[in-house]
C-alpha cells in the first residue's frame, strides 16, 4: 500500500528521523494558514507547495513550486489543487490533486554548500536480506543514475537476524563523501531510517533526495513509503492512512467485494480460484497468443453471486475481448460454479464477449453438461490446453 509524502514523513519523524516539516492543506486558504503556522513553528520565509498523489516526478509535472509570499502560496496552491497531474509515472491521463504539502525551504544560505543523496531501503528476494541502497547522485532519476553512472550506486546488505551494524551506518557516511557533524548526523539518519523501515513492515522507504543543509543538518526532503499490504494486520494505524482515490476504482470494488484483482493492459479477462492456477493461466492465454487484461483470484468460495461479481468488474475493462473462466474444483463444487456463471450470464444481460469456462475437479462432469445445455454462447473446455486454444480461436 503506498501513502502520501505528507504521511510519509510523519511515518519517519516518529521514529526520528529528520525531516523537512510541513502541513498538508486541502484549499489554498488552509495552505495559507498552513504556511503562517510553518513559519512560526520553523522560522521558514519561503514555502514549497507540494501536490500529494501516488506519483514520482511531480516537479517535471509542475506539481512542486516555491512561494515567497503568502500571496504566492494562496496563487500556487489554488493552480496545483484541483489540477490533472501528469508526471511519468502517472501515464498520460494523470492524476487529481486533492491535497497540497505546505513544507518549509530548507535550501537557506550558510557557510557550507547544501547536497542532495538519494537513499532507499528494500528487500532483496533472491538474497533473503535487506538493501540499503545509495547514491551521491540524489535529487536526480535514480534510474538513470544507474544506467549512466552505475559506480556512483552503492549497496549496503543487511541480515534481518543480525540489523543493521555502526560499521554499515559509518561506510555510507563516508562513501557520500561526508565528515564531521555531517557524518556524525549521516550515520544517525541511517540507523533511524533502517528502524522505520522494519518497525513499520514496509517493502520500500525511498529517499529522494536526502539533503545535508548548509549547516550540516540530514533530513529526508521527499518521502515515499511502500508498506506490505500482508503485515497491515499489525499496523492498523497505518491501514488507516490508505488512500482510495488514488487507487484504481475497479480494484478498490474488487477489493470490498473479497476479489483479488490487479488490472493489466491485455484483452483477455481471467477468473480463477487460486494464485498458483491464476498465473499458470495467464501464461497459457500469453502462449495462446493473447494477452492477459486482469488477475482475478475469486477464491474458495466461488459461489453465483461471488462470480457475477467478477465478471462485472471484468467487463467494465473496454479492452476485454474474451473471458476464461479456469476453475479447479477442491473446496468448491464445480457444478456449484457452473451454475454461477449460468446465473450471471443471464443477470447481466448481454455480454458481447466469448466465455470460455473450464471447470475441474469435484463434479467437473456435471458442471460441463450444465454450460453445455444452458443454450448460452458460453464454451466449455476440460484440459488447460484445450481452453487455451479457444481463446486463441475466438481472438483470431
Amino acid at each position: 500500500m503506498n501513502i502520501h509524502e505528507y504521511q510519509a514523513k510523519e511515518v519517519l519523524k516518529g521514529y526520528g528521523v529528520a525531516i523537512q516539516e510541513g502541513i498538508v492543506a486541502d484549499t489554498p486558504e488552509q495552505a495559507v494558514e498552513a504556511a503562517k503556522k510553518l513559519t512560526e513553528q520553523t522560522g521558514t520565509q519561503w514555502w514549497v507547495i507540494k501536490a500529494q498523489i501516488h506519483a514520482g516526478g511531480r516537479g517535471k509535472g509542475g506539481g512542486v513550486k516555491l512561494a515567497k509570499s503568502l500571496d504566492e502560496v494562496k496563487e500556487i496552491s489554488g493552480k496545483i489543487l484541483g489540477m490533472q497531474l501528469v508526471t511519468p509515472q502517472t501515464g498520460p491521463e494523470g492524476k487529481l490533486v486533492r491535497k497540497v504539502l505546505i513544507a518549509q525551504d530548507v535550501y537557506y544560505p550558510g557557510e557550507s554548500e547544501t547536497s542532495e543523496f538519494y537513499m532507499s531501503v528494500l528487500l532483496n528476494r533472491s538474497t533473503g536480506k535487506n538493501i540499503i541502497m545509495y547514491s551521491t547522485e540524489g535529487g536526480m532519476d535514480i534510474e538513470t543514475v544507474a544506467h549512466d553512472t552505475p559506480h556512483l550506486i552503492f549497496k549496503e546488505e543487511i541480515d534481518p537476524s543480525v540489523g543493521l551494524q555502526a560499521f554499515q551506518a559509518r561506510k555510507i557516511a563516508y562513501n557520500l563523501g561526508l565528515s564531521g557533524d555531517a557524518f556524525k548526523q549521516m550515520v544517525k539518519f541511517v540507523f533511524a531510517l533502517y528502524k522505520a523501515y522494519e518497525g513499520t513492515d514496509s517493502s520500500l522507504f525511498e529517499i529522494n533526495p536526502v539533503l545535508k543543509t548548509s549547516d550540516n543538518k540530514i533530513i529526508a526532503v521527499d518521502s515515499k513509503v511502500n508498506l506490505d499490504d500482508n503485515a497491515l494486520f499489525r499496523h492498523k494505524d497505518l491501514a488507516a492512512l490508505r488512500d482510495i482515490h488514488e487507487e484504481d476504482p475497479t480494484e478498490v470494488e474488487a477489493g470490498e467485494a473479497g476479489l483479488s484483482y490487479v488490472k493489466l493492459d491485455g484483452n483477455v479477462g481471467c477468473m480463477v480460484n487460486g494464485a498458483g492456477l491464476a498465473m499458470a493461466t495467464m501464461d497459457i492465454i500469453k502462449l495462446s497468443g493473447g494477452d492477459p487484461a486482469n488477475f482475478l483470484d475469486v477464491g474458495g468460495t466461488a459461489d453465483a453471486k461471488r462470480v457475477e461479481t467478477a465478471f462485472r468488474i471484468i467487463l467494465k475493462d473496454p479492452n476485454v475481448k474474451a473471458i476464461l473462466v479456469n476453475i479447479f474444483g477442491g473446496i468448491v463444487r464445480c457444478d456449484r460454479v457452473a451454475q454461477g456463471v449460468v446465473d450471471a450470464y443471464k443477470n447481466i444481460g448481454e455480454i458481447n464477449v466469448p466465455i470460455i469456462v473450464r471447470l475441474q475437479g469435484t463434479n467437473a462432469e456435471e458442471a460441463k453438461e450444465l454450460i453445455d445445455n444452458s443454450g448460452l454462447q458460453v464454451h466449455s473446455a476440460v484440459l488447460l490446453q484445450e481452453a487455451a486454444d479457444r481463446v486463441k480461436e475466438v481472438l483470431a
